[in-house]
């Protein structure tokens, strides 16, 4: 449902209009794939026997599996003509506030300084560490090879006249279970955290405390600084309309919950 509800939002900005910022849950635990990734990468008996949930992004890039506790979740639907043009300027526009609740929460987050290897291509999380846009956590002298981990996983589409942004930031790591959704990675769960790091494990705090970070951040992001943005105004309480929920209901049937759209492989070439 929340890929369809990410959907919706950019329907609704594209025809003009609410914005819409969010942060969410995935309940169950749910690996989403990147659009074109071959679905050949996913264990599909690990997902069923562990109850975790298996469905495709607009998005591309590697999968990513959102844990229903180490995971949390947000989404940016806007309209095209409010933010830039430029793929890259647009991302780090709306990973602003991303930055942001890392830095409420007491930790040291940022791009990451140098290319990193891959470690496996189908899991978004332990793809080549590059600089214009993965975002890392933790300190210079972290014993992780390499240095800072990856805390942060964004991507971004167009849907007509709309921009969404979603993302996947980790607050606890679970290696094992985030591996065993994908058939046979060729890393261990060590390896898998000297790659990726967790909020848990550079701060103390607990998740509600980190969801009400991001909702924070995002809220300053919206309204700007002093809540002074000319002609902004934020529904704090906002909800979905009888209309959005028919429509997220009716993608979720015809696309992100259909198996044979979700084991499908549109286009090649990024597996």
């Amino acid at each position: 449902m929340q890929m369809a509800l990410d959907e919706v939002a950019a329907e609704t900005a594209a025809a003009g209009g609410r914005a819409t910022v969010r942060t969410y849950r995935w309940d169950p635990s749910c690996l989403t794939l990147g659009y074109r990734q071959d679905p050949a990468t996913v264990d599909w008996a690990f997902c069923e026997r562990e109850g975790i949930d298996v469905t495709r992004r607009q998005t591309g890039g590697g999968g990513i599996y959102h844990d229903t506790r180490g995971d949390v979740a947000y989404s940016i639907a806007v309209p095209a003509a409010d933010v830039p043009g430029k793929l890259l300027d647009c991302y780090h526009l709306l990973c602003d506030p991303v930055l942001d609740a890392f830095d409420r929460l007491g930790i040291d987050a940022g791009y990451v300084e140098e290319s990193v290897p891959e470690l496996y291509h189908p899991a978004c999380y332990l793809r080549e560490l590059h600089p214009a846009h993965d975002v890392v956590a933790g300190s210079e002298g972290d014993s992780a090879p390499g240095g800072r981990r990856k805390i942060a996983g964004n991507a971004q589409y167009r849907k007509r006249d709309a921009v969404i942004q979603h993302g996947s930031l980790t607050f606890s790591v679970e290696a094992e279970r985030h591996l065993g959704t994908f058939a046979d990675p060729p890393v261990t769960p060590a390896e898998f955290g000297d790659r990726v790091v967790g909020m848990d494990e550079l701060v103390d705090v607990d998740r509600e405390d980190a969801v009400a970070a991001v909702e924070e951040a995002l809220v300053a992001w919206v309204v700007g600084a002093d809540d002074g943005r000319d002609g902004v105004t934020l529904d704090r309480d906002g909800s979905w309309t009888d209309a959005e929920l028919q429509r997220a209901e009716e993608l979720v049937e015809t696309k992100y919950r259909d198996d044979e759209w979700v084991r499908a492989r549109p286009g090649n070439g990024d597996a």
